[in-house]
């Protein structure tokens, strides 16, 4: 199935045009990640567990980088699931770190790809200053632990840290590991400048893809700063904000229902998986979009 676009920036599937024409038993998810990133399933192996666990329409968003996208879509297609090219882009608004999610985008567009590459590239530097830091703390040798996890080196990222402290003992999980050393203001964490919000918007526009403000309720300041940025995502023209995610709780998601609403923004959701047992939700397994909600897919 190839995705591509019709009226504008809108996705669809060309040999299934009715795709969206659809009841409420559709499980859609729209964010996962394989080993062309920090997954541990390879794109088509990550395809096939979600046609196991009952999704009807996937889209792979490997962190800056569209590499798997040819391999989930084949698979996809071999087992007659709807597939939606995608991409998870790096952000950096306001000294924070976010993250937004390209849906229907044009893997092979050069402004695209060429954006991604850029982002890419400090992540050796960060890694580095990330095992310098955890060695200060007792915990030698994570540089190389971390790319014996990594599949595709360019995409050397804190979760593959994560697994090997996990590996070694000396943390009991993935989740906890993040808790108590790599995210901001704890000892392994170390900064670094991705894409601007407005540069990861403009990337996935050209490439034909729709923008969606993911996993909201990770962002690490309060309600008026998320109104700020909400409204500067709507002003850049981003369409969508995943209300239902791994991460959300059940507290979460009508407090971004509402705000969707309340910003003229579209609804997506997606499970966020990594891999088997390791936080976060299984693919497909998320609750519905609250009523007040106007899915994403709506517009395809």
């Amino acid at each position: 199935m190839v995705w591509g676009r019709m009226g504008g920036r809108r996705p669809f599937c060309y040999d299934c045009p009715s795709v969206l024409k659809l009841d409420f038993l559709v499980i859609f998810d729209l964010h996962c990640h394989s080993t062309a990133s920090d997954g541990v399933l390879t794109p088509a192996a990550l395809v096939a567990r979600a046609h196991a666990q009952g999704v009807d329409v996937l889209s792979l968003t490997d962190h800056d980088d569209l590499r798997g996208q040819a391999d989930a879509a084949r698979a996809a297609q071999a087992l007659g699931l709807r597939y939606v090219a995608g991409v998870e882009v790096s952000v950096t608004w306001s000294g924070h770190t976010l993250h937004v999610v390209g849906l229907g985008v044009d893997p092979d567009h050069p402004e695209l790809l060429a954006g991604l590459k850029a982002n890419r590239a400090g992540r050796a530097e960060r890694a580095r200053q990330m095992s310098e830091a955890l060695a200060r703390l007792g915990m030698p040798g994570a540089l190389e632990g971390a790319y014996a996890f990594a599949v595709n080196k360019e995409l050397i990222g804190r979760t593959h840290f994560a697994r090997f402290l996990v590996e070694e003992g000396y943390v009991k999980d993935v989740k906890t590991v993040f808790k108590k050393y790599l995210v901001k203001g704890k000892p392994g964490y170390v900064h670094h400048d991705w894409a601007s919000l407005s540069q990861a918007v403009a990337w996935i526009h050209a490439a034909g893809g729709q923008a969606v403000l993911a996993h909201p309720g990770r962002c690490s300041f309060g309600r008026e700063k998320m109104r700020a940025l909400l409204t500067e995502f709507r002003k850049l023209g981003g369409e969508a904000i995943e209300v239902v995610t791994g991460s959300h709780t059940s507290e979460q998601v009508p407090l971004y229902a509402e705000l969707a609403d309340e910003f003229g923004l579209y609804a997506s959701c997606g499970s966020d998986f990594h891999a088997p047992g390791e936080g976060g939700r299984e693919l497909g397994r998320l609750m519905p979009l609250p009523s007040i909600c106007r899915p994403l897919w709506d517009t395809w």
